[in-house]
């Protein structure tokens, strides 16, 4: 049955018997979804919310999605605009031309009989991200590497006719003596050379990139310049706006990846790039697009012309750092996870499309090995280990997890695939932060009443509940184990006497964290199952990581604890010792630093010296392929319970100690 034909009574029973795959990006949220329900009604059961002013009536054009048609092999569908009902005359009406032929259609007219991923626009976005960008202050030195030059030369004569670029050289190494005498100018400013000296009067600011190039002149004294500092985490993009002159954050901002649409982690988009002949090049399109928006929103912020921003700092992992730069990031996937460079690498953004000045760069911190990149050097420079006499365990909690462990006498580090759970993401009511998301969970282990805080709602207005969030689902694990409902492999007790405990239609035990009556959604939010099975994979991933990494360092006990990233800022650090997400740790010793990546990337973009440390304890810090380590599996399955299998806990003995015994 092809979608828009008119079918018979027995073909509608089969088609309405049916249900599809739909995933709504950026949110995350994915659902089956019955055949012949609309994007709309299926936006609202998962709690992605479209804006609809009308409430689905077909009338204020608002509610207007994107379909991406492609193969995603690692979530295992197949997108298409045929797996949708044929755009309608309303549709036509209220859409131009160009969205049509983009794929755009209204979520309310368009019905589902297939598998479709739906990207919601921002502004079709009924709740917005919210997504931290601050992280802890530092101290730095500012000696950035784009610095301004007031000169003013002599006018030529027929007794002094040197060209101008000679004459512009000699008057700035004559004054500033430690300018590089193998001086070079960009091609775009020779072009406008002539032009700006003369209107200037011969009186001029000469930009210089590293003492060494021309990318700017300007006429008359010009004494600002302005760089950026951009994470491009896989999940979440950060941004920061800089006055390099004072050392100054003008402007900050932040969004989600859009590349999530084609996948969530950094595999996924690698088979994406391998499975798709575009693959590539839409991956490579899509993160600039989302630089520049970042670029646009926080110069206008500033009120600064994006032609003035003279330098970007990048830091990613090592696919994020591929992709970026328009680089095959196939051979990443496989051992011996080779990449294709690991130093530093400065490129001018015109070659990148990336909207600053046409002859400003684009400097992207060096990478470890494997999938440990260039985000995980910047978040060394910012908690600088290497420096300290503690054992400290430094974790940045994302989709692709980093840790390090060591202290001044030698740091390892490695990477886990931690996958997209702790961000709410394949959690059956996971979303990410935004409005409406359960953040905060407790649970009473006598009544096993839960008690739980949604983002957005205040002491002036209640908010109803949409969905979990990765702290929310953090916690929710911890208090379902304190509580004596899950047991330490995991499993549902099925002794529990409660209406909360129940089995779901997978016939498998779920948890109801809210009833029906209490959300935004008009049915129940549960934890299944499968969701702690979600959280067990991933922070068994981190705990095994860092147990090798404690091994290779001959130790058995971690001093210290930093959380970094976004994500590390809202965690329940005692719930996370609880669950085993991290080695036992007094809990005062456990720290959250927010975004120590987006801070290393702002310390090398405001101090040279910074960069020259980021090459060198890149190439210092011992890099371990844990996966191929031989007692990986066994570390890994051992760090499947909570909190572990064999491992002591003393510093939260008390509370282990009063989980109810059925």
């Amino acid at each position: 049955m092809q979608p828009g034909a008119t079918p018979g009574l027995s073909a509608i029973m089969e088609i309405n018997a049916m249900q599809y795959t739909v995933i709504f990006q950026p949110s995350g949220c994915q659902a089956m979804v019955d055949s012949g329900k609309n994007l709309l009604a299926a936006s609202r059961e998962v709690g992605a919310d479209i804006e609809a002013p009308c409430g689905g009536s077909e009338i204020c054009g608002k509610c207007k999605v994107k379909i991406e048609e492609s193969c995603l092999a690692g979530i295992g569908i197949h997108s298409k605009m045929v797996h949708l009902s044929p755009v309608t005359d309303k549709e036509r009406k209220m859409l131009s031309p160009e969205e049509l032929a983009d794929h755009y259609r209204l979520a309310c007219c368009a019905q589902i009989y297939g598998d479709v991923l739906v990207v919601v626009p921002e502004q079709s976005q009924a709740l917005k991200q919210v997504v931290l960008e601050a992280g802890t202050a530092r101290e730095f030195r500012i000696n950035p590497a784009v610095r301004k030059y007031y000169v003013e030369l002599n006018k030529p004569t027929l007794a002094d006719c040197r060209d101008d670029f000679a004459r512009l050289k000699e008057v700035l190494q004559s004054r500033f003596i430690q300018l590089d005498k193998t001086m070079q100018i960009d091609y775009k400013v020779l072009a406008k050379l002539p032009d700006i000296l003369r209107q200037g009067g011969w009186k001029v600011t000469a930009t210089l990139w590293n003492d060494s190039e021309i990318i700017a002149v300007e006429p008359g004294r010009a004494e600002k310049a302005y760089g950026i500092a951009i994470d491009i985490g896989t999940t979440t993009i950060a941004a920061y706006l800089c006055d390099l002159t004072v050392g100054q954050v003008l402007a900050q901002d932040s969004l989600m990846n859009s590349q999530v649409r084609y996948g969530d982690d950094v595999l996924a988009r690698i088979t994406y790039c391998m499975a798709n002949d575009d693959g590539l090049a839409k991956l490579h399109q899509t993160i600039i697009n989302d630089i520049n928006d970042l670029i646009q929103k926080m110069t206008t912020t500033a009120n600064v012309n994006p032609e003035t921003v003279m330098e970007v700092v990048l830091v990613f992992n090592t696919v994020m750092h591929h992709i970026t730069l328009g680089i095959n990031p196939q051979y990443i996937g496989s051992a011996p996870f080779a990449s294709v460079i690991r130093e530093a690498v400065n490129i001018k953004a015109r070659e990148l499309g990336i909207n600053i000045a046409e002859s400003g760069y684009v400097h992207c911190l060096p990478l470890e090995a494997g999938f440990v990149g260039a985000d995980n050097v910047a978040v060394l420079i910012a908690e600088q280990p290497y420096k300290q006499d503690k054992m400290k365990l430094v974790v940045d909690i994302g989709t692709n997890g980093e840790i390090n462990f060591g202290n001044k006498e030698g740091i390892f580090s490695t990477s886990c695939a931690t996958g997209p759970a702790l961000e709410g993401a394949q959690i059956k009511f996971g979303m990410r932060a935004a409005p409406g998301a359960i953040a905060q969970i407790t649970i009473n282990p006598e009544t096993q009443e839960p008690e739980f805080e949604v983002i957005g709602a205040d002491a002036r207005a209640a908010l109803r509940a949409r969905g979990i969030c990765g702290s929310g689902i953090i916690d929710a694990v911890a208090e379902l184990f304190k509580a004596g409902i899950i047991k330490r492999d995991g499993g549902f007790d099925k002794n529990i006497r409660s209406p909360r405990v129940r089995k779901g239609t997978d016939g498998k035990f779920e948890y109801v964290l809210a009833w029906a009556a209490e959300t935004a959604l008009g049915q129940d939010i549960t934890i299944t199952q499968k969701d702690v099975r979600a959280v067990q994979l991933a922070k068994a991933a981190l705990y095994a990581g860092a147990k090798i990494l404690m091994r290779k360092k001959g130790v058995d006990k971690v001093d210290a604890v930093t959380l970094a990233g976004a994500f590390g800022s809202y965690i329940n650090k005692v719930n996370a010792l609880v669950i085993g997400m991290v080695p036992d740790c007094n809990p005062e010793a456990v720290i959250a630093v927010g975004n120590a990546a987006g801070e290393g990337a702002k310390l090398a973009l405001f101090d040279l010296d910074k960069r020259g440390e980021a090459q060198a304890v890149a190439s210092v810090v011992h890099f371990v392929e844990t996966a191929t380590e031989a007692d990986f599996q066994k570390e890994f399955m051992d760090a499947m319970f909570l909190p572990h299998a064999s491992d002591r806990f003393p510093h939260i003995d008390p509370i282990l100690e009063r989980i109810p015994r059925r």
